[in-house]
């Protein structure tokens, strides 16, 4: 939880809300559960937003 809470730069807290509510992928190994880094990646890679074009703007005129 640790590292998987560094690389998203969060709390522990919050990986281990992504586990309990199935947001992420996780794998059990007996008591301890992983989170594998290409999860993280997919994770991550879900929730960028693409910046703003200014190609199309109309600049608040009228169409």
């Amino acid at each position: 939880m640790k590292e998987a809470a560094e690389r998203l730069n969060t709390s522990e807290r919050f990986p281990r809300r992504l586990i309990e509510e199935r947001r992420i992928t996780f794998v059990h190994i007996g008591r301890n559960v992983r989170i594998p880094e290409a999860a993280l990646d997919a994770f991550v890679a879900a929730g960028v937003v693409p910046a703003i074009t200014l190609d199309g703007y109309d600049y608040g005129r009228a169409a």
